[in-house]
């Protein structure tokens, strides 16, 4: 089978992966280093419960260890999740002109050293986890199952975004946990928030494939909402916003959270209203600015944190 058509490569030029040598290269665009979103969006969530866990606890030197080794994971983690899905993907990889320049398709890494490469990552992905405490530790490889499930699930749903949205915002429970020792219902109502979040911008992610994945099989939220996905857009951010809000005041964070968390709000509703569905270049425009985002929630967490009258619990 030819090629499916496409307008271009999905690997970025002219950045500093390109002045690495080949091989190094090779396995930095296997882990997406050039392509730093994923890490973003992983990642949050984890500063989003530290934040909501974490004031009255320990000291700030403290906070930015954990924020630097969550940050580290979160690379690790990121990257290993991008070898394990392109291992599993290389055959339709091939066939979609767009992907089949990635690294193991285009044969710049064979399968065989693309395991060994996925193998050293999770050994330092578990390195970083044993800096944690038990609960942590355990949370972080339960979702080892979540992980190596997804690429199979845009083979027999059309909603893998539900399954992502369950991967990616794992890390809502290993921050709190982290800070708290355990997991009380703030931490799983920013869980349930972060879900619905990535339900909305991965769904406009896979709005740029729609017509690779419906010609090699691959389904997705993008092909099963179709023309009506403005309004489910809408309702997914709205149902994170809402539970959000809620681990806030749960959590008893003071009134400087809800203007802010507002501000975040529009963003996403600016990225439902605005986003042009059939134009795969803003479709990825309107999935990068879910960085800013993640930086407004992590902002009004902590104006929440700074105007709290009610005690920790």
């Amino acid at each position: 089978m030819e090629p499916l058509d496409s307008t271009a490569s999905d690997i970025p030029e002219g950045g500093w992966v390109d002045r690495l040598p080949g091989a190094a290269r090779a396995y930095a665009r296997l882990a997406r280093l050039d392509r730093p979103i994923g890490t973003w969006l992983l990642l949050f969530p984890c500063w989003w419960s530290m934040a909501l866990a974490w004031p009255g606890r320990e000291t700030p030197l403290g906070l930015a260890a954990f924020a630097a080794l969550f940050a580290g994971g979160a690379l690790v983690m990121r990257g290993a999740g991008c070898t394990y899905n392109d291992i599993v993907d290389r055959d339709i990889d091939a066939l979609v002109a767009r992907t089949r320049v990635r690294p193991i398709p285009s044969g710049a890494v064979s399968v065989r050293r693309a395991w060994a490469f996925l193998g050293a990552q999770l050994l330092v992905g578990l390195a970083i986890l044993y800096a944690f405490n038990a609960t942590t530790f355990a949370l972080g490889v339960a979702s080892l199952a979540l992980v190596f499930s997804y690429p199979f699930m845009k083979r027999i749903t059309y909603w893998p975004q539900a399954w992502l949205g369950l991967t990616f915002n794992w890390g809502a429970l290993l921050g709190f946990a982290a800070v708290a020792g355990e997991i009380r219902a703030e931490a799983v109502l920013l869980y349930a928030g972060g879900f619905f979040w990535t339900l909305g911008y991965d769904t406009i992610y896979a709005h740029q494939d729609k017509e690779d994945d419906l010609a090699v099989g691959i389904k997705s939220l993008a092909l099963r909402l179709g023309a009506a996905t403005r309004p489910w857009l809408v309702g997914f951010y709205a149902a994170a916003a809402a539970l959000m809000a809620a681990a806030g005041t749960v959590a008893g964070l003071g009134w400087a959270f809800y203007p802010v968390l507002g501000l975040g709000c529009a963003q996403l509703l600016w990225q439902a209203c605005r986003v042009a569905i059939d134009d795969p270049r803003d479709c990825l425009a309107k999935f990068h600015s879910n960085r800013a985002f993640g930086w407004l929630v992590l902002a009004a967490l902590a104006a929440g944190q700074a105007t709290r009258t009610a005690p920790l619990p």
